[in-house]
């Protein structure tokens, strides 16, 4: 079963808004691919967590070094 806005797994439950949404969207392509709601909702709350601490969550998808380094040239 897919999960939408307010309908996720109990145990995205305490992640930080941003990274749950995350979550969402990764565990749903999981799911559509290949149908194991068990690793869906446990390779989801993985992949936003590290793209969280990469900066990735919360930022359009950018990559802040990407940012950091506009504008410097070699």
């Amino acid at each position: 079963m897919p999960w939408y806005n307010g309908d996720y797994p109990p145990s995205y439950k305490n992640l930080p808004k941003k990274v749950r949404e995350k979550a969402v969207e990764i565990a749903n392509a999981i799911l559509e691919e290949s149908g194991d709601e068990g690793l869906a909702i446990a390779t989801g709350v993985k992949r936003a967590k590290e793209l969280a601490e990469r900066g990735h969550v919360g930022n359009a998808g950018r990559d802040k070094d990407a940012n950091h380094n506009k504008g410097v040239t070699e």
